[in-house]
């Protein structure tokens, strides 16, 4: 009796494995065609060996610089910085010396400041005079290569007449070049605001930083408040703190008078973007950086970074 009991219950025990395992096939198969099928719903399928072969034999779809040329990604047809020094005569600011715009025309409502040099450092201060003793918009500007980085913003001149000051704070020896002109219609400040989705809160005292991909060639920065003062320090930084370009700004109000700007980072490993908020706590930001133009891009494997965006 004892032995018939003992085989019993064996049989029974591996009736029961023999189950369990096929309810466990058939569970992988049913969910297995259920990811299929909602993978295939939505235009998808399942990556093969063949597939991760191809991506690391060809580099994958994320990649560096290579094109001469960059181009807009705003569909506003203005005119380029290329462009703009071309059709423009530049003033030669010496070393140590001042030189001022004057617009009277009060259908002015704002500037555009391009400085450059023969590829020495800039360093100057700009600002805007709104009557007698009267300075509402004030910058400093670094720049370690005025030929490979040129300096470009928009300074917003509402109630004319205004006069934008540009002194060459640098020695004798690093003159730069300066062009100031009307912003028109559709100009730059429509072409930067065009490229710019959203905006994220800086409060007094805080940083944040955007990354971007070795195919972006330029950026467009836009910081505003809600009609506080404005005072910020943005810098271009490549590699751990080291800053290509500098720009502080001061503004009396961020609404009538925000800071756009056109950084140009030409470097072949990618650059950041970092600003930082030098107000008191109770003095927010509102800042906005998209990319302004890219260059054209090859397939290039020692670059390739899997789920990484070529722009941010």
């Amino acid at each position: 009796m004892t032995a018939v009991t003992v085989a019993t219950w064996a049989a029974i025990a591996l009736i029961g494995l023999v189950g369990v395992d096929a309810f466990a096939s058939s569970s992988r198969e049913r969910s297995s065609s259920v990811s299929t099928q909602l993978a295939s719903e939505y235009g998808a399928r399942t990556r093969t060996q063949d597939d991760y072969i191809d991506i690391n034999r060809s580099g994958g779809p994320l990649v560096s610089y290579s094109g001469p040329t960059p181009r807009p990604i705003s569909n506003i047809r203005t005119p380029s910085l290329d462009e703009i020094w071309e059709s423009t005569m530049p003033v030669i600011v010496q070393g140590g010396s001042l030189r001022t715009w004057a617009f009277a025309n009060p259908q002015v409502d704002a500037v555009q400041v391009l400085l450059k040099s023969a590829g020495r450092p800039i360093d100057a201060d700009i600002d805007l005079w709104n009557g007698p003793d009267n300075t509402p918009y004030k910058m400093r500007v670094y720049v370690e290569d005025g030929a490979r980085r040129t300096f470009n913003a928009i300074i917003g001149t509402p109630r004319g007449p205004n006069s934008v000051a540009v002194r060459n704070i640098g020695q004798l020896e690093f003159p730069l070049d300066a062009v100031v002109r009307p912003d028109i219609q559709d100009g730059l400040a429509v072409s930067i605001a065009s490229v710019v989705t959203r905006s994220e809160v800086i409060q007094g005292g805080a940083v944040r930083t955007w990354p971007f991909n070795s195919i972006v060639q330029s950026v467009a920065v836009i910081i505003k408040t809600d009609g506080r003062p404005l005072n910020t320090r943005i810098e271009l930084l490549m590699g751990p703190n080291n800053a290509k370009q500098v720009v502080e700004v001061y503004t009396e109000d961020g609404i009538e008078r925000p800071f756009f700007a056109i950084i140009e980072t030409p470097e072949a490993t990618g650059s950041v973007i970092r600003i930082k908020n030098t107000a008191p706590l109770e003095f927010p930001v509102y800042a906005s950086v998209a990319p302004y133009t890219v260059g054209d891009y090859d397939f290039v494997s020692d670059s390739y970074k899997f789920n990484q965006w070529p722009m941010l």
